[in-house]
């Protein structure tokens, strides 16, 4: 069994891809690195379609042959279907760029992010599951370690010269500092379960993620299909109208499921083979992100919706970008929050290019289809935003002309309020 030592380079908090990409990475540098998952791995988080760029994270972290040789269903497109049931035409990552890169997989995230994990233990991290973060300890303004419950129920403090906070919406370190600020616009709920046999588009986009809209605009649900004919499924509204008096979440999903006759057909002969779960109001923002001693990945960093399946690769790049920003800190003996978040700026950057997209799905009089047949010009920019390749300059050129229209049709000036949205 593992002995816990007393201090350590780097603590990580959370063993999801954030946590478990910066502890890889750290401990590959030769820093000492505890990473620490307060549930018993494997275990089940929702999130399990990926981005195309997750690719470039994976062959740093050498796991990108264990993803190939992987049973995790491939995922080439996105496909999107409007209230009034009309299917776009598939977004084929690899019409874009035919490289490799330009395709991805669907995961369980139980399976996905132990892999993870396991291989942050092989790069040379300690990692500890079943063990709770109760607290951080300070030394004024600075983070100096943590105070860990291990599965024993023994309490111990643990010293470091960096913490990371990659606890997901638990958010931790946001929490105690007061730094979370929910998004007002995106006060959402979601409901989902899982199906066995639900019924696949053949051939090439099988694999796909389908987002429908239910037909009053007002919630639409995702499609992931994943191993062995099971397929997540789920719905996203307001948190107002999704949950306020409406019964059971079971309930609530097949009064949703009675208005979106797209996903009705896919799931005709379909069995549910889970629970349905719930989660709400999961979009947030933090207004700081590092400190002397510490710094926020993934989900605890921020989360935005899920919508376009974004959360796993932010996650996976800012672990990313995070460790490298920890090896140079530790390595020239400056763990200050200038240091620990240099990052960010540039991150946050192109992040926000996500947060404009998802800010014109939710609007209803916008229609995706409408501007891109006014706007041809964007199909590879749009392809490009879907697939996660916002990191360089140019990618938000497509807001250029979004954004006009998007005052356009918000103030009531649209022709046509009606068509598809993508």
């Amino acid at each position: 069994m593992l002995e816990i030592q007393d201090s350590y380079d780097c603590v990580v908090m959370g063993g999801g891809p954030a946590g478990s990409t910066t502890a890889a990475l750290v401990a590959e540098s030769g820093a000492s690195t505890l990473l620490v998952e307060r549930e018993a791995m494997p275990r089940f988080h929702v999130g399990e379609s990926l981005m195309p760029e997750t690719y470039w994270v994976f062959e740093r972290l050498g796991v990108l042959d264990k993803m190939k040789q992987s049973n995790f269903v491939k995922k080439v497109s996105v496909q999107f279907v409007g209230h009034q049931g009309k299917e776009s035409q598939p977004f084929y990552f690899d019409q874009h760029d035919p490289r490799e890169c330009s395709s991805t997989w669907q995961v369980e995230r139980a399976e996905f992010d132990h892999m993870l994990f396991e291989n942050a233990r092989e790069k040379g991290a300690d990692c500890v599951d079943a063990t709770r973060v109760h607290d951080v300890i300070m030394d004024g303004a600075c983070v100096t370690g943590v105070r860990l419950q291990e599965a024993s129920g023994m309490v111990r403090d643990i010293a470091a010269r960096v913490v990371v906070d990659a606890t997901g919406q638990h958010a931790l370190l946001a929490n105690r500092f007061g730094i979370k600020v929910d998004n007002p616009e995106l006060k959402k709920a979601a409901i989902w379960g899982y199906y066995k046999n639900a019924r696949r588009d053949e051939g090439k986009n099988g694999g796909a993620t389908v987002i429908l809209q239910t037909n009053m605009k007002k919630s639409w649900f995702w499609f992931i299909p994943l191993q062995d004919g099971i397929t997540s499924v789920g719905v996203v509204g307001d948190n107002e109208y999704l949950l306020k008096g409406r019964g059971s979440p079971e309930e609530i999903f097949h009064q949703e499921l009675s208005i979106c006759p797209a996903m009705l057909g896919r799931l005709e002969k379909s069995q549910l083979v889970s629970e349905f779960r719930i989660t709400k109001e999961f979009s947030y923002a933090t207004t700081k992100h590092a400190g002397d001693g510490w710094v926020l990945t993934g989900d605890a960093w921020g989360f935005i919706d899920p919508i376009y399946s974004s959360g796993v690769f932010f996650a996976l790049r800012s672990g990313e970008l995070a460790a490298d920003a920890i090896v140079e800190g530790l390595q020239n003996n400056d763990t200050s929050g200038e240091q620990l978040g240099k990052w960010v700026t540039d991150f946050v950057f192109g992040t926000q290019w996500i947060r404009k997209l998802v800010d014109a799905y939710y609007t209803e009089e916008f229609s995706f289809g409408r501007f891109l047949k006014n706007h041809p010009q964007y199909v590879e920019n749009l392809t490009d935003l879907l697939i996660g390749r916002i990191f360089y300059p140019g990618a938000g050129d497509i807001f250029k002309d979004m954004e006009p229209a998007l005052a356009r049709d918000r103030s009531g000036k649209s022709a046509d309020s009606s068509s598809l949205k993508v």
